[in-house]
């Protein structure tokens, strides 16, 4: 791949909370927050958000960090060029105080602003409620902002913080008791709660779906890939990312299900009325 321009979303600075980001958008119909994981909004992230505005969602995308577009891929960088990149955003988005990288207990202080921004996108777009979807770094973020009665379709894809560094932070996630308790008392009445990760991800530990298994009970689904399933053309050594670098995309393929499964979940949880392409003129 080559870096994305982005030209089929419109973008727009939004200020909330007295922070300022670029947001792309597209699509029409309820919203649906796609978050991006390390290094930023990739051709692959992008790819995701398309996907979910081909269901007649509006997909809106944040940028939290990294460079918008750019492909990481060491095919783009080159090899070290990539690594660098790769290593060099993690570790500007490590000393800001927006993230929670390795404390437990606590919620990331931008999921406030990410809040904020699917309330307004409600607003906007309408319909029953909205979805997100966050991956990696960002994956508890879907998490956190189901604390919002507006947030009806939560998923979190390989969610990596606070860093498994230890045994107790394996069995953690980076929102805190008070939040986490909303979520409990909102999945009591209904909420369901999608996460994924491959069975062998260090970064997103098994002990982490495990204690969101044991929090949420059956309002979590969670969705465990064998690590043969991943994409044979991966940049990473071990399968990490299910919905981007490591989607195998073809029919039948594990990956591709789990994906389709996150599609029918906000179609379902959203109501949403997929898009069908215009015939050209004179045909049926």
């Amino acid at each position: 791949m080559a870096d994305d321009p982005l030209d089929d979303f419109t973008a727009e600075d939004v200020a909330l909370r007295g922070d300022t980001r670029r947001v792309y958008r597209k699509g029409t119909g309820p919203a649906v927050i796609v978050i991006a994981e390390m290094p930023g909004i990739s051709p692959k992230v992008a790819n995701v958000a398309r996907r979910i505005a081909d269901l007649g969602a509006t997909a809106v995308m944040p940028s939290l960090f990294g460079v918008d577009g750019q492909d990481p891929r060491p095919d783009n960088l080159g090899r070290v060029g990539a690594v660098r990149n790769m290593l060099g955003t993690i570790a500007k988005t490590c000393i800001t105080r927006e993230f929670t990288i390795l404390a437990t207990g606590k919620t990331s202080p931008v999921a406030a602003w990410l809040r904020e921004l699917a309330a307004r996108e409600h607003d906007r777009c309408g319909g029953p409620g909205v979805g997100a979807v966050g991956m990696c770094f960002t994956g508890g973020f879907a998490l956190a902002m189901a604390t919002d009665e507006r947030m009806l379709a939560p998923v979190l894809s390989q969610p990596s913080l606070p860093f498994a560094v230890l045994p107790g932070r394996a069995r953690a996630i980076d929102v805190d008791a008070a939040d986490l308790a909303k979520v409990q008392a909102r999945c009591a009445r209904g909420l369901e709660v999608m996460g994924l990760r491959f069975a062998g991800d260090q970064l997103s530990p098994r002990s982490r779906f495990a204690y969101l298994q044991e929090l949420l009970g059956d309002s979590f689904i969670g969705i465990e890939l064998p690590d043969d399933a991943a994409n044979p053309d991966s940049m990473f050594p071990r399968p990490h990312s299910v919905l981007t670098e490591d989607l195998y995309d073809e029919p039948g393929q594990p990956t591709r299900e789990a994906f389709d499964r996150v599609l029918h979940f906000f179609t379902d949880k959203l109501g949403l009325q997929p898009t069908i392409p215009e015939s050209p003129a004179g045909q049926g």
